[in-house]
């Protein structure tokens, strides 16, 4: 789910923390990603012109397969070599979140069968769709296509997004990748989206600095992790009745959800009750002191692709075209053999100040550029 509303408020906010820009612009970085996030988007986004998933002879799904062997090559070739990084076990704090999507994967899977004889193409397809749901086998055939691939993964004791931002704070990657705002809750230095979200050349990459975000809301980790369980999170319910303005009008004036909570309570004309037994606490150190393996004990390394291998595996088992495989393959070989070649950035240590500067410049720029035009 993420964090509801948290895009708007630091585009509102901390608009300096945000970089859009293509991809090309990560030439020779490392990132991790979210591949558990990837797989929904995958079995969701890739389907055939009918609107129905990919499928093998044997019937069995295979458009998490395109995703990950196509757009990891999309990558490779403009220069990235990512890793990516599965679920492990969910917090037990998580289970309601995760009620709540089977309730609502069910409730799709009656509409849909509802639909079935009344509705148009395009209604069926929308409640088929909401009924995606990724299995321990596609998570293993995920797993196995890259490894023949020659790229990295890492299967995190818990959530997929804290292992990525881990990666990155101990400088294995430069940036975590993921759809979910939540991930800047778990502090990466860098944080990207719509990464492998569409193959669109419209759409941008979204760059955040979690340092500039912080800055540009005046608020250290503690208050910012606070502002996003009350914004709403996987892990606990909302307060009924706050939204993102309220959410971070209160945060700003109390400092805390133990002063907002004790504000509300002792506040006979507040309209606003807090759930009880409420576990905002748990939440907030799920957030601060996620379950992860130890960057530094995480060895990451990109190898030759097996051509054999994804032969049998990506043809034979599965039905794709031999043709695609070897030139695909041929891609990723000249990718990976290119190696990450030295950015200048590199070899200077470039302070927050000088990147929220440059990101500053940069949007003067398309301000300026923007004003000429009209």
């Amino acid at each position: 789910m993420g964090i509801k509303g948290l895009n708007a408020l630091v585009a509102e906010n901390a608009p300096k923390s945000i970089r859009s820009s293509e991809m090309k612009s990560l030439f020779g970085r490392k990132i991790a990603v979210d591949a558990s996030m990837c797989l929904y988007q995958f079995l969701i986004a890739v389907r055939q012109q009918d609107g129905n998933q990919l499928t093998n002879e044997a019937g069995d799904t295979t458009s998490h397969l395109m995703g990950f062997f196509y757009r990891t090559i999309r990558m490779v070739n403009n220069g990235i070599k990512p890793c990516y990084v599965f679920d492990g076990k969910p917090p037990v704090l998580k289970g309601g979140e995760l009620e709540k999507r089977l309730k609502r994967r069910e409730e799709a899977e009656a509409k849909a069968l509802e639909l079935k004889e009344t509705g148009t193409v395009e209604e069926l397809q929308r409640f088929e769709k909401r009924q995606v749901k990724v299995t321990r086998e596609q998570n293993e055939q995920a797993m196995k296509l890259l490894k023949l691939m020659g790229i990295p993964y890492v299967i995190a004791p818990c959530e997929a997004e804290a292992q990525c931002a881990e990666l990155a704070r101990k400088n294995k990657v430069y940036a975590a990748a993921s759809e979910d705002m939540d991930t800047l809750c778990y502090q990466p230095p860098y944080f990207l989206r719509n990464v492998t979200a569409a193959e669109s050349k419209k759409l941008k990459i979204d760059e955040f600095s979690i340092s500039a975000v912080l800055e540009g809301f005046d608020m250290d980790i503690n208050t910012f992790v606070d502002l996003c369980i009350l914004l709403g999170c996987d892990y606990c319910e909302t307060i009924r009745g706050i939204g993102p303005v309220t959410a971070f009008k209160l945060i700003k004036e109390h400092g805390s959800i133990e002063k907002i909570v004790e504000f509300i309570e002792n506040d006979p004309k507040c309209k606003y009750k807090v759930p009880e037994n409420w576990p905002y606490s748990e939440a907030r150190q799920l957030f601060l002191k996620p379950d992860v393996l130890d960057g530094d004990e995480v060895d990451l390394k990109w190898s030759e692709p097996d051509l054999d291998g994804l032969i049998e595996f990506m043809v034979k088992e599965n039905g794709f075209n031999e043709q695609r495989i070897r030139d695909g393959v041929d891609k990723l070989k000249k990718g990976l053999r290119g190696g990450v070649q030295g950015r200048l950035d590199g070899f200077f240590k470039v302070s927050v100040k000088a990147e929220t500067k440059k990101r500053t410049v940069v949007q003067d720029s398309k301000k300026s550029k923007r004003a000429k035009k009209k």
